[in-house]
């Protein structure tokens, strides 16, 4: 009897034994914020709401609690802001404070919407559940095209290899090869060479190789009008098989021509006929 008379005299006994005896019953939030008519009670349900969010925000932050459970705490947290917004709205219609453009938003902070899903957002632990974390990997952003007048500011005299020589490292290389390319043509020569004797039998082996520049003399070629080269040791003689007019034919050449022209175009029809008929008397 002693156990249950101290039971009784405890301050929660007592505070639940004043509720009864006032007739006081704990009064349960709306489930529509139209339903309410009272500013001070809808502030006190505004109140209740942003305690019932900070709860579940802390507990969600334990990623121990399985994939499950944290997604229902995420969805309940959701929908417990959704609802708040309704509760805000109502207050500003019954005359309170704009609590959505005054109030503090660090509830609101702490969560991360994804990308193209406004208004549903992931708090805590939630941010790193499957399926989600890939949600909020950024993609790399694409590298920028660059503009023709961009290309073309780099387009220079080295673009085009006119300076490939100027490193020193080119024309060395470039001499070796032509050497290497020259002796083989020489050898492919050769060997061509060798193969056509043998295969004329070997009569002409030891005849000399004709000279495509050697030229036959014209003994019936006029002499005074032959023009040769200065002869060098080892040298060929270069013939002019065509007459070549002297310095002095040539003048004369041009200043006839000259004076043909002038003729042409200052004399008349008349002068030139009479011109051409003094010609023909004087047989020229």
């Amino acid at each position: 009897m002693a156990r249950n008379a101290e039971k009784a005299m405890t301050a929660l006994a007592r505070f639940r034994q004043a509720q009864l005896e006032e007739g006081k019953v704990r009064e349960r939030r709306p489930f529509l914020a139209s339903e309410c008519s009272e500013l001070p009670k809808a502030e006190k349900w505004r109140r209740q709401i942003i305690s019932e969010v900070s709860k579940k925000v802390a507990q969600i932050q334990n990623a121990g609690l399985g994939e499950f459970k944290i997604r229902d705490l995420n969805d309940e947290i959701n929908k417990l802001l959704r609802e708040k917004g309704h509760w805000e709205v109502r207050i500003k219609e019954l005359g309170g404070p704009d609590y959505a453009r005054t109030g503090p938003r660090m509830l609101d902070h702490e969560g991360k919407e994804v990308p193209g899903n406004r208004g549903y957002k992931y708090f805590g632990a939630a941010r790193d559940l499957p399926g989600v974390r890939e949600l909020f990997e950024k993609e790399p952003t694409p590298a920028a095209r660059r503009t023709r007048a961009e290309m073309m500011k780099e387009v220079d005299a080295e673009y085009y290899g006119y300076r490939d020589e100027d490193d020193g490292l080119l024309l060395p290389l470039e001499l070796i090869y032509e050497k290497q390319a020259v002796a083989e043509a020489v050898e492919k020569w050769k060997a061509e060479k060798e193969a056509r004797i043998s295969g004329a039998g070997g009569a002409a082996a030891d005849e000399e190789e004709e000279s495509i520049y050697a030229v036959e003399r014209d003994e019936e070629w006029d002499e005074g009008n032959r023009e040769q080269t200065e002869e060098e040791e080892g040298a060929h003689t270069f013939i002019a098989h065509v007459p070549v007019p002297s310095q002095k034919e040539v003048e004369e050449e041009l200043v006839r021509r000259r004076k043909m022209e002038l003729l042409e175009r200052y004399a008349s029809e008349s002068l030139m006929a009479q011109s051409q008929e003094a010609k023909t008397l004087l047989g020229m």
